[in-house]
């Protein structure tokens, strides 16, 4: 694999991605930036008096009737809106830490923030509703297959309307993935292997 790789991972809830993106870290030996890009962003805009629980709503806050669509190529615009200024920073945070070295961004929109940068792979993590549901159960907590739902149709309105694009369409892709179709150390191997062929 070549030095300078950034691999992004957007994902359904449910399915696993956080764990999927920590798996790709620790085999290819780079690091994983997730929350931490929050409270950089955060941090910029001078925002210390929330806790990262009410970031994250933030992050996942749009207010259709109060901003015009705003792609992150117009990034000269004044930024005004909470929720506008937290895109922005984040998207800052992100391109700043790809150009820093090699590494894996969960989430954040980086798919599209980092699409015009070399040596960029981007993977979406989808499931059935079965496995959605069961790991919901077991691994998030007790949420009902409704509550991930809900916070995928949040990603999806956060995503679209940043970025002009639709969440989890597979052309804004390099590779979708479904996660139920076998472990996530697998799915995770496939992946690099897949990485691999595409750099020769």
């Amino acid at each position: 694999m070549k030095e300078n790789i950034v691999i992004t991972v957007s994902r359904k809830y449910g399915c696993g991605g956080r764990e999927l993106a920590n798996l790709l870290a620790e085999k290819l030996n780079l690091k994983l930036y997730d929350r931490q890009i929050v409270h950089i962003a955060a941090a910029k805009l001078g925002i210390d008096d929330l806790n990262e629980q009410d970031l994250l709503e933030l992050e996942n806050t749009v207010h259709p009737l109060t901003m015009a669509f705003m792609p992150f190529r117009s990034f000269g615009i004044r930024m005004g809106e909470s929720s506008r200024g937290m895109f922005l920073s984040e998207a800052t945070a992100v391109r700043k830490l790809a150009n820093s070295g090699s590494c894996v961004i969960l989430g954040r929109c980086a798919d599209y923030v980092l699409d015009d940068m070399p040596n960029v792979f981007s993977i979406f993590v989808t499931a059935d509703d079965e496995y959605r549901e069961k790991r919901g159960k077991e691994v998030y907590g007790g949420k009902t297959l409704k509550e991930l739902d809900v916070e995928d149709g949040k990603r999806a309105r956060y995503y679209n309307y940043y970025t002009g694009q639709q969440w989890g369409k597979p052309s804004n892709y390099d590779l979708v993935v479904n996660a139920g179709t076998a472990s996530l150390d697998e799915i995770a191997d496939a992946i690099i292997k897949y990485i691999n062929a595409l750099q020769k």
